[in-house]
C-alpha cells in the first residue's frame, strides 16, 4: 500500500507491465508494492526497473546477489527508507540463508557477522551514499585490494545511487512493505501439496 498514492491495479495497466507482474507474483507469491506504486507512470516503471534489472541481475561480476542486496540494504538505512529495507533485507536473509544478516546490516553493519570484503564494500557504498563528494582514488585501490575490479566498483557506486532515488520516492510517496517481506528467510515458505490422481 501507498500512504499518498493509490496503487494501480492490474486491470489498469498495459499488457507488457501487467504479464511482467504476474511473473512476479507467480514466482514470490505476492506482488511487492513497488511494482504497483510505479505503474502509475508506465514509461517510468520500464525504465526503472530495466535499471533495476541491469545492476542487480548482470552477469559477470564478482558481487553476488547476496552482497548487491548488502547494499541495498545497508543504504536504505542510511536513507531511512522502511520500504527498501525491508523488502531487501528479506532478500538479503534469502540470498545469504542467514536469517540476522539483514538485521545486523540495517542496524549496524560495521558490527554484523560479514566478510572483511564486504564490509570494505559497504564502507564504500556508505560513503557514496552520504559523502560522495568526499571518494578519492584511496578508496578505489582499498576495494582493488579486496578483489573488487572497476566494473564491481561502478556496481556498488551504480547500486547505491540508483537506490537512493528509489528510497525517495518510496519515502515522499509512503510506499509500506508488504506484510510478506517481514517473514521471508526467516521461517520456510509452506509448500503447495498436490494430491495423488488415482
Amino acid at each position: 500500500m501507498s500512504k499518498r498514492f493509490p496503487l494501480v491495479e492490474l486491470e489498469d495497466m498495459p499488457a507488457d507491465i501487467r504479464e511482467r507482474i504476474l511473473q512476479v507474483q507467480e514466482k514470490a507469491g505476492f506482488v511487492p508494492n513497488v511494482f504497483l506504486a510505479l505503474a502509475r507512470r508506465p514509461e517510468e516503471w520500464r525504465a526503472f526497473f530495466a535499471y533495476h534489472d541491469a545492476l542487480m541481475l548482470r552477469a559477470g561480476s564478482s558481487l553476488s546477489k547476496g552482497e548487491r542486496e548488502m547494499i541495498v540494504t545497508a543504504t536504505s538505512a542510511a536513507n531511512h527508507c522502511l520500504y527498501c529495507v525491508v523488502a531487501h533485507g528479506a532478500l538479503l536473509r534469502v540470498y545469504e540463508k542467514k536469517p540476522r544478516a539483514s538485521d545486523q546490516i540495517a542496524i549496524n553493519y560495521r558490527k554484523a557477522q560479514i566478510e572483511a570484503r564486504q564490509r570494505v564494500m559497504l564502507d564504500f557504498a556508505m560513503k557514496v551514499c552520504q559523502q560522495s563528494e568526499q571518494i578519492e582514488d584511496a578508496d578505489l585501490d582499498l576495494l582493488h585490494q579486496h578483489g573488487f575490479d572497476d566494473e564491481d566498483i561502478w556496481d556498488i557506486i551504480s547500486i547505491t545511487a540508483f537506490f537512493g532515488m528509489s528510497n525517495r520516492i518510496a519515502n515522499a510517496t509512503g510506499l509500506m512493505p508488504n506484510p510478506e517481506f517481514y517473514l521471508m528467510g526467516r521461517v520456510a515458505r509452506p509448500q503447495t501439496h498436490v494430491k495423488d490422481r488415482a
